[in-house]
């Protein structure tokens, strides 16, 4: 009989990465792990089983120096590389150690062994079921055989990640398991997050010299010392064996990347904070895989309104391609962007010269310095949700809510110089009497708006803004970043016959690929030359190939009007779908940009509680709808047909006055900006 420990580790780990190799308290966690184990006398061999990565060269190299055996193996497929650690060591009988216990305890696993022994015949034998050692004191015994058995027949992804599960869930495996004296499984004391290194050196700290402490000193301690064990007791027990690897991945980015990332809309936080896959793997159409394999319907928001045509669209994707394959940048220009400059021109009659950028914040910001160049003056009225440049947060300054009803509510100024307050002046749609006073007031020079969000203008508003800025001497700008392409084979001002001085446009002329534009009369766009705009990367070649193919592609398919189709087909759907269960729901938007919303005291909550059904359904659908040519009357009807019990179970939360916070599985969404923690 030949009893091997075999050690589960890795560099990559998501949310911690080189975390067996980081230094707590004098002492590496790996080393920790061996020491420690090495006192457990029950154990003839210990093996670390680790990646064959190059990223694990210097753990594996580590071990190896100390004089152990290293096997290595899949990354993925734990499993594999554990058979394969057995069969290599001989072993008869395997000890599950993860290298992320630095305390292990040498005479839990004694016992462990002890007990697996005298209970013949065993298969398997655990002191996890139900907890009562502390996290991080886990373990797990069981035969070679059986471990075999599991390596042969497995074929689920999260059984081969995680080892054993097979063995703890198939019913021809001889099980049993222990507990401990007391119960002490609040206490985590295994390294996944940063707090859990805090907790392992006040643990060593307070008991040192002695790195052998047994079970004994450590629950005297925690007994003794209980404000030790707090920095991490707000992690879940086995959190990772639950989530995701976007989960993962997530929350491994919000250490290290202010915000997690670099789009409001995109935080998992403003969907389902603890259970948004977070990250993707590929995309075709309208679906969706995640890192982990599991495929999605994107029936909301459709990389936030880029992708009209569909994911991965196959002539776009081509196109790119192409320059990719002839260079991507050089010394010399790009001649799409001349090509696509007269394309734009073509569809924006008004127009005379273009300018390019690869965001629609960098082009707002581009069109708000050549319209104050162009006017002479320095004040804009905006109307809408226009950037994160300094010039549109700088209205907060003087009010931190003026742009609270602009999109995007709590939106903070801070690091935007006090001395642009009193320069940016936001206005609400169809109030021409507040714009009226503000260009008689504040001498604007320029006005900021969207053409559309939510409601249709009235009193022929839009009208009466552009003779004002004619009569006034004002740049009037409008901004076609969210509403461009989606009723019109261009901006939405065509829509209502009202031409602007300069549009700006984003989001949907690249299909997905990263391109922004600013078109508009030579007399204004001009200025440009008087003032400096430029960027290296405005001109890559990506971008410009991207859009004029989807341009064609659009004109081709009147992209236009297929997905107003959609958007209207999707809102009559939706408004009998609410009927049949009498649950009263506001809508608002263009009909290819529907957001809607349970009319309730708790809308964030219903919004998180459909958010999560639709996901356990295998949709990634929020309440809004950005329509594509992707989305067929196939995808509608299952997606309606998911939505339908979401909506009798909000019927009947109501109903029976309960709240409906009782049905999430997790925190409630983010409805604005908010700081992660």
């Amino acid at each position: 009989m030949t009893t091997v420990a075999i050690i589960q580790a890795r560099m990559g780990s998501s949310r911690l990465p080189g975390k067996v190799m980081r230094t707590v308290a004098g002492h590496r966690v790996i080393d920790l792990v061996l020491d420690r184990l090495a006192r457990a006398t029950c154990i003839d061999k210990i093996v670390l089983a680790t990646t064959d990565r190059l990223v694990d060269d210097v753990l594996a190299a580590h071990v190896s120096d100390r004089g152990y055996m290293v096997v290595r193996g899949s990354e993925t497929d734990v499993l594999s590389r554990y058979a394969r650690a057995a069969e290599a060591a001989g072993a008869t009988t395997v000890i599950r150690i993860t290298g992320d216990c630095p305390l292990i305890m040498p005479e839990i696993v004694d016992d462990a062994v002890e007990r697996f022994r005298a209970g013949q015949p065993l298969d398997y034998l655990n002191n996890l079921d139900p907890p009562t050692f502390p996290d991080g004191f886990d373990v797990e015994i069981f035969t070679a055989e059986a471990l075999r058995a599991a390596d042969t027949r497995a074929t689920e992804a999260f059984d081969r990640e995680h080892v054993t599960p097979f063995l703890r869930r198939e019913p021809e495996f001889r099980r049993a398991t222990f507990c401990g004296s007391e119960d002490l499984s609040r206490i985590r004391l295994t390294v996944d997050e940063p707090d859990d290194l805090t907790t392992i050196e006040r643990v060593l700290i307070a008991l040192e010299p002695d790195i052998h402490f047994d079970l004994a000193a450590l629950t005297n301690l925690i007994h003794r010392r209980p404000e030790i064990f707090t920095a991490n007791n707000m992690i879940k027990r086995n959190e990772g064996a639950s989530m995701g690897r976007g989960q993962k991945l997530w929350k491994r980015a919000k250490q290290i990347i202010p915000g997690g990332n670099m789009l409001l809309s995109k935080r998992a936080e403003m969907f389902l904070p603890d259970l948004w896959p977070a990250y993707f793997d590929r995309t075709e159409g309208a679906r969706v895989w995640d890192l982990d394999g599991r495929e999605f319907i994107d029936a909301g928001i459709m990389g936030i309104g880029t992708n009209t045509l569909g994911y991965s669209h196959p002539e776009v994707d081509d196109a790119v391609r192409d320059v990719v394959n002839k260079g991507n940048m050089s010394t010399l220009n790009c001649p799409e962007e001349v090509a696509l400059a007269e394309r734009l021109i073509e569809i924006n009659p008004f127009a005379d010269m273009v300018r390019y950028a690869r965001s629609g914040g960098e082009a707002n910001a581009i069109a708000i310095r050549i319209a104050r160049a162009a006017s002479g003056r320095d004040n804009v009225a905006i109307c809408g949700y226009h950037g994160w440049h300094d010039w549109y947060l700088s209205a907060n300054l003087s009010d931190d809510a003026n742009l609270d009803g602009h999109l995007l509510p709590g939106l903070d100024p801070k690091g935007v110089p006090r001395s642009l307050a009193a320069s940016t002046f936001p206005f609400l749609y169809n109030d021409f009497a507040a714009l009226e006073a503000l260009v008689s007031e504040k001498n604007i020079g320029v006005i900021k708006m969207e053409v559309f969000r939510n409601v249709e203008p009235h009193d022929d508003f839009l009208h009466r803004v552009r003779k004002l800025a004619t009569d006034k001497g004002i740049v009037l700008v409008f901004d076609e970043c969210t509403s461009g392409f989606r009723e019109t084979f261009g901006g939405l001002h065509m829509k209502y016959g009202v031409l602007p001085d300069m549009a700006v446009y984003g989001k949907t002329i690249g299909n997905g690929y990263a391109l922004s534009a600013v078109v508009g009369r030579r007399a204004v766009m001009e200025a440009a030359q008087s003032t400096f705009i430029s960027s290296t990367f405005w001109t890559e070649r990506i971008g410009p190939a991207a859009a004029l193919k989807t341009l064609e592609v659009m004109e081709r398919e009147r992209s236009w009007e297929g997905i107003t189709a959609i958007g209207n087909d999707y809102r009559t759907r939706l408004n009998l779908v609410a009927e049949a269960h009498g649950v009263d729901i506001a809508i608002s938007g263009l009909p290819s940009l529907t957001t809607w919303s349970v009319k309730s005291m708790t809308p964030a909550a219903h919004k998180t509680y459909i958010t999560q059904e639709m996901l356990k359904a295998g949709f990634l659908a929020p309440p809004s709808f950005y329509a594509s040519l992707a989305h067929t009357p196939q995808i509608l009807d299952a997606a309606f047909a998911a939505l339908d019990p979401v909506f009798a179970r909000v019927a009947e939360c109501r109903d029976r006055g309960d709240d409906i916070t009782g049905l999430l599985d997790g925190p409630i969404c983010h409805t604005g900006f908010n700081r992660l923690n």
